[in-house]
């Protein structure tokens, strides 16, 4: 699991990264796969020889149904090679009041080809704030680890965490990340937590780079004001804002972002770029929403307006300068996201406002493209550790959902995967996930993108895929000036 998105009721029971702009989008968009795009420059299919995967002609009747039209699958395109029932692991599905609150209820990830974590919540009373007699966020996460094929159990562990967002991010190495208030920890297959950040105040959420170098961190952090003063106690003002330590590493000047210029009311949002091993931070801003800023190693990704429906991909360097790597075509402000260090997933619209995918090289060439009907909503994109793979889950709905058409539970008919190929957006596996988790946290890929986990059925079923292809090469590396 490496990436996870929501919609306009976002803050931190969504993916609170994104622009309010693309929050608000994606209550309307959605993802299957329906039709390569004809276009020129886009590279033909390879055939099974060369990639391991057959081309949509021989696929399943199913996949093939599913890249053709919007068909919902009732069973997996290929069968699990096994399965490990969740039961007796002490799992029992959500009920249905938690469907559309866009809590986090549980996560699947591999820790390597052969180790899966597991966590989810445990029920039990809710919590009560004496001091106002409300209830609290706090809540008990039972985290597993289990062997692979046999689902041994091989360690076990409890933890206390503050909120219903997204807690956990795996990282490359076997170990992961944990979310819990001001702190950030660290673990591994032990299940023993180390804290590794300490923030000002709450941390929100964060994202990686694909090399995960870096972290993109938001967090709220009230400014202090002078009591005769319109500006922040450290006397500095919004654009230039200069934070406190984030661990022991100083923090530089820098803004990334800015809804406004008002010094006298500077907002709570803060966000960071910080170096993952040493907790430098890099660049820093104050913000009046939370940001999604996809990263690589070389800089941050933003999208520019051009003419009429097209938007530039400009990458601003951390050493300095910018670099316009390309455009594409979207009715609407589109999100991006880096699936590997050469190559960036841009989720758009189509004419009638219908979800459109691109996949874009650094270099600047499209790679390919596909579009998805309106009645499939609140994606989540969880990509494998090398980029060659990458899952897009949905909720399957009975109609389109808009602003003018909100969704009704009863509107909801399922949850689906669907597991394409970085490289040409061929489709390698499509599959139900029930219960319906819709923050998602029920898919995983292995660190090779060659095994997919899927919480279904009463089951974490894990299908074996071939090798997915490599991706083509790019000249599209690129210093700052």
């Amino acid at each position: 699991m490496a990436n996870q998105r929501g919609i306009a009721n976002s803050g931190l029971n969504r993916r609170p990264i994104f622009p309010a702009i693309a929050r608000a989008l994606l209550a309307a968009l959605a993802f299957t796969p329906t039709a390569r795009a004809q276009n020129p420059d886009l590279a033909a299919p390879q055939p099974p020889a060369q990639n391991g995967v057959a081309p949509p002609s021989q696929q399943s009747d199913l996949i093939k149904e599913r890249f053709l039209v919007s068909k919902f699958p009732d069973k997996p395109s290929i069968p699990p090679s096994f399965t490990i029932p969740v039961e007796p692991l002490g799992y029992t599905a959500p009920g249905a009041i938690y469907l559309g609150a866009r809590n986090s209820l549980a996560s699947l990830d591999f820790l390597d080809e052969n180790h899966l974590l597991f966590t989810f919540r445990v029920p039990g009373l809710l919590h009560r704030d004496l001091a106002n007699g409300q209830e609290s966020d706090e809540r008990q996460i039972r985290a597993i680890v289990l062997s692979l094929p046999k689902g041994a159990l091989e360690a076990d562990a409890l933890w206390t965490v503050h909120d219903r967002a997204r807690y956990i991010w795996m990282l490359k190495d076997g170990h992961f990340l944990l979310r819990d208030r001001n702190t950030l920890f660290e673990g591994d297959a032990s299940l023993a937590l180390k804290p590794v950040l300490d923030f000002p105040g709450p941390l929100l959420w964060l994202e990686l780079d694909p090399a995960q170098r870096f972290m993109v961190t938001n967090s709220r952090e009230p400014a202090a004001k002078p009591a005769n003063s319109g500006v922040p106690a450290d006397g500095s003002t919004f654009a230039g804002w200069k934070s406190g330590a984030v661990g022991s590493p100083s923090t530089a000047s820098a803004a990334v972002t800015t809804d406004d210029d008002d010094s006298t009311n500077p907002p709570d949002l803060v966000v960071r770029i910080l170096r993952r091993d040493s907790g430098r931070v890099l660049l820093v801003s104050r913000v009046r929403s939370a940001v999604h800023l996809p990263i690589n190693s070389q800089g941050y990704l933003e999208n520019l307006r051009g003419r009429a429906s097209d938007w530039i991909l400009n990458l601003s360097f951390f050493t300095g300068g910018s670099r316009m790597l390309g455009s594409v075509n979207s009715t609407c402000s589109p999100t991006d996201d880096f699936l590997s260090e050469d190559e960036i997933f841009v989720t758009g619209c189509g004419p009638m406002g219908e979800s459109k995918l691109t996949a874009v090289s650094t270099a600047g060439r499209i790679l390919w493209e596909s579009q998805a009907p309106s009645t499939e909503i609140w994606p989540q994109l969880m990509i494998a550790a090398n980029g060659l793979r990458l899952a897009w889950e949905t909720l399957d709905t009975t109609r389109s959902v808009n602003s003018y058409a909100p969704l009704g539970v009863e509107d909801i008919k399922e949850q689906s995967v669907t597991v394409f190929d970085a490289a040409n957006g061929d489709i390698a596996l499509v599959s139900p996930a029930s219960p319906i988790l819709d923050s998602g946290g029920n898919v995983a890929l292995s660190p090779s993108g060659r095994q997919v986990a899927i919480l279904n059925a009463g089951a974490i079923q894990v299908f074996e895929l071939p090798a997915p292809p490599p991706l083509p090469v790019t000249t599209g590396k690129h210093q700052g000036r």
